[in-house]
């Protein structure tokens, strides 16, 4: 939790941009995994966090943009609160470390909101994930499940976005925390994996470095030898010499502030011929895209500029042919980079996903393409001082994608199937850092991750 003055500037913002009407900010609250009492692990909305700073469940927020006033509202602690979960500060205290002056019993959230609706009041509310949130709009508001879902505010994800996609030094503190233990995370499996483990005791290994922290995870740990599927949380594999071991998953600090970063190695001590070449590749791609990260530039045209890198090293080896820049423009090396070359980061690991990537990553000036590869780019549009992103270039070789374009005969003026019968069974690369655009360009956060090939080898030689 930041000072009260970090809230009371940002729910201040809030209101500037919105000028009139209610702002409802839902909380979470528990979410049980097979019985009322056994719940996974609390995550706080994100909306919620950046002007409440409450990581408790059970809370919501009214801020009112003509009077200037936020309301938190809650449920005073009781005398089982303190049995089962140990001593819970009141309302009262709560808000006080926000800057909050009025809290109000949660039971009382449904006529403050019916007068409002009486008075003819607009009430303004972000799109709600989770279905309990939608049944509290619905019920709360007077409209249809579907007119819940579905009714969110357009200005207000507007105004939101404008406020979170800029970060504070605050907030780049709490990401470079995140980020030092991500580093610990990768380190140790780059130190542990050895032929003969699963993934498994690899995944557990890791992810006792965040929980050891303090933390926990960002998001699900991807670590396999499959790095092919590009979402694999999968875990079953036996590691072999002559594999590479993708690991991408990062830290989520109790500041709930994200890091994510992916790196690639070798089972073995060292990377085959092969290895070197797909990772070469893969590495000079992010090299260049970070160095082209600058405010001003558009991140598609970043993204275009490390496929056609990456397409270029392909068809050094044989696997792509032909005119690239053709290639590129047409699709052709998606078969090979299937997604986008990363995304906003933030206290969501895909900031403020849950608002939209239209408006998150897009804006009128850069359209959202349809094409296969591209379309996944979760952001396109020019950077900004302040944006923090991460650069995330990837080469696979999928053998159920390369089939289906081959007996369609896709792309047979780029790609040399023939060639490819080589790397069917490669999996796949992907190197992943996080940087902060700044006015002059843009820095790493967090520490250096080894990621040059004399890094890993050195590390991967220790392991053994």
């Amino acid at each position: 939790m930041f000072s009260a003055q970090t809230y009371i500037d940002r729910r201040a913002g809030l209101i500037s941009r919105m000028k009139s009407g209610l702002v409802l900010l839902t909380g979470n609250g528990l979410s049980p995994m097979n019985y009322t009492d056994n719940t996974y692990r609390f995550r706080q909305d994100s909306n919620f966090l950046y002007y409440m700073g409450i990581n408790q469940p059970g809370m919501m927020a009214l801020i009112d943009c003509d009077e200037g006033e936020s309301i938190l509202l809650g449920k005073e602690p009781t005398i089982d609160d303190f049995i089962w979960t140990g001593p819970l500060d009141s309302l009262s205290t709560l808000g006080e470390r926000i800057g909050v002056e009025k809290v109000v019993a949660i039971h009382q959230i449904h006529p403050m909101l019916s007068k409002a609706l009486e008075a003819g009041r607009e009430i303004h509310y972000l799109p709600p994930y989770r279905a309990d949130n939608v049944i509290k709009i619905h019920r709360w508001l007077g409209i249809s499940l579907d007119d819940a879902k579905e009714g969110y505010s357009i200005p207000l994800i507007r105004a939101v976005v404008a406020q979170r996609e800029i970060k504070s030094e605050e907030e780049i503190v709490a990401m470079e925390k995140a980020l030092e233990v991500t580093a610990e995370m990768h380190l140790t499996a780059m130190r542990t994996a050895k032929p003969g483990m699963t993934e498994a005791e690899v995944t557990g290994k890791v992810h006792g470095v965040a929980v050891g922290h303090g933390g926990g995870l960002a998001y699900p740990i991807i670590l396999t030898v499959d790095g092919h599927n590009l979402h694999n949380h999968r875990h079953h594999n036996v590691l072999r010499e002559g594999q590479m071991l993708l690991g991408d998953f990062g830290a989520e600090t109790d500041e709930v502030y994200s890091g994510d970063i992916t790196r690639t190695f070798p089972v073995a001590k060292k990377f085959t011929t092969q290895q070197k070449e797909i990772y070469d590749i893969v590495l000079q791609a992010q090299l260049d895209a970070i160095e082209a990260s600058v405010p001003g530039t558009t991140f598609k045209s970043i993204h275009i500029l490390a496929a056609t890198i990456m397409a270029k090293g392909l068809k050094e080896l044989g696997i792509m042919k032909g005119d690239l820049s053709m290639a590129v423009e047409e699709g052709a090396h998606a078969l090979f980079f299937p997604h986008g070359l990363g995304h906003s980061i933030g206290i969501d690991v895909h900031d403020m996903e849950d608002l939209g990537e239209a408006y998150v990553g897009y804006d009128k000036d850069t359209i959202r393409s349809k094409q296969f590869g591209l379309r996944s780019l979760r952001f396109g549009k020019a950077l900004k001082p302040g944006h923090v992103m991460t650069v995330e270039p990837g080469l696979y070789f999928i053998p159920e994608l390369i089939d289906l374009w081959k007996s369609e005969g896709k792309f047979t003026d780029y790609i040399n199937y023939d060639a490819l019968e080589a790397y069917r069974g490669f999996g796949g690369v992907r190197i992943e850092d996080d940087i902060l655009i700044t006015k002059s360009g843009n820095r790493l956060v967090g520490p250096t991750i080894p990621k040059e090939i004399e890094e890993l080898e050195a590390i991967r030689g220790e392991a053994y």
